[in-house]
């Protein structure tokens, strides 16, 4: 028999079929994530399963699922997901970390001239009707000449730090593994204590994963020390910014704009995380400038991710290691 493989979110038909030739598939054809209850239930005699953002797999969801032999991951961060549980359990688990930098970096940017320009503001303007040509309104802050810092000097930060260089923009950084100082000149970054970045910086880009020691680095303290005016772009892990701190920031006139294509509802691993995006953020349509996770949202790099996550579950049905593996299984 074929081995059963479940992929919880609809993929391109490319993959299907890279899939189907060896394995017996059940794919979510849906924009929707089934319901964990589902999930489960398709997944109990799977051996291998392709995940998404959306889904979470711990320990109790392992222990219902005896056949599994890999996890793959279509997916850069995996805060969502118990490696270690997988390793214990003599599952791979394997992910793409190579493919979103760059569309991560994109996005970043587009944010940060989105918020800074009003360019939401303006479009909405424009299809109210009241448009009867240009007038001197929704001035906004240009990127040129200004000091942008960056948390979080991973390949996505260093990705982003190469497209501001167009913009002539003076880039400084905190990370607690400082880059060698060949990379810095390289990139034209300036290390900086981390309270020292946030009050110098006219945008403030955070790119971290969510750890123990990221959950809510910018929080009301945090802010407190940022240049008032200034803007913050997350596009990291949502939680890593506390969301309410941010809308109260704005409504107080501390920050000038919040840009952020990750939220902290979509944090599946954090037992207390809220369960939507803060009203406040939402309702604040003249500051804030919320995308909908489109930093990996490139038709061809969603093929290409997908297939990628594919050939690592091939891989380990064959016995082999997968290309994409972060951990190594204990034997079974």
């Amino acid at each position: 028999m074929k081995p059963k493989v479940v992929i919880t979110q609809q993929v391109h038909r490319e993959v299907l079929d890279l899939l189907s030739a060896s394995c017996e598939v059940e794919a979510n054809t849906s924009t929707e994530p089934w319901p964990p209850e589902i999930l489960r239930a398709k997944a109990k005699d799977a051996k291998g399963i392709m995940v998404f953002m959306p889904d979470s797999i711990d320990e109790n969801f392992l222990d219902d699922c005896p056949e599994l032999a890999v996890v793959g991951a279509a997916l850069k961060g995996y805060d969502n997901f118990d490696v270690q549980a997988c390793t214990e359990r003599g599952i791979w688990f394997t992910n793409v970390p190579d493919l979103l930098t760059i569309p991560t970096a994109e996005l970043t940017i587009g944010l940060m001239i989105g918020l800074s320009r009003n360019i939401s503001a303006g479009d909405g303007f424009m299809r109210s009707g009241r448009f009867q040509g240009w007038r001197p309104h929704l001035y906004g802050t240009g990127l040129a000449g200004s000091t942008v810092g960056i948390i979080g000097m991973g390949a996505v930060g260093q990705a982003t730090a190469r497209c501001l260089q167009g913009f002539s923009a003076h880039l400084l950084y905190y990370d607690q593994q400082p880059l060698p100082p060949e990379k810095e000149q390289e990139l034209a970054l300036t290390l900086l204590p981390f309270e020292k970045v946030l009050a110098e910086s006219d945008f403030t880009v955070v790119i971290l994963p969510l750890t123990e020691k990221t959950l809510w680095m910018i929080d009301k303290k945090a802010i407190s020390h940022m240049k008032e005016g200034s803007f913050l772009i997350n596009t990291g892990r949502g939680s890593v910014v506390d969301e309410q701190a941010v809308a109260a920031a704005l409504a107080s006139g501390r920050l000038a704009g919040y840009a952020a294509d990750v939220f902290a509802m979509e944090d599946w691993a954090w037992s207390d995380r809220p369960v939507a995006v803060p009203g406040e953020l939402l309702k604040n349509q003249r500051q804030t400038f919320l995308t909908p996770h489109l930093g990996s949202a490139v038709n061809a790099v969603r093929l290409e991710i997908a297939m990628e996550a594919a050939k690592n579950i091939l891989q380990a049905l064959a016995g082999d290691t997968p290309q994409g593996a972060l951990n190594q299984p204990k034997a079974r």
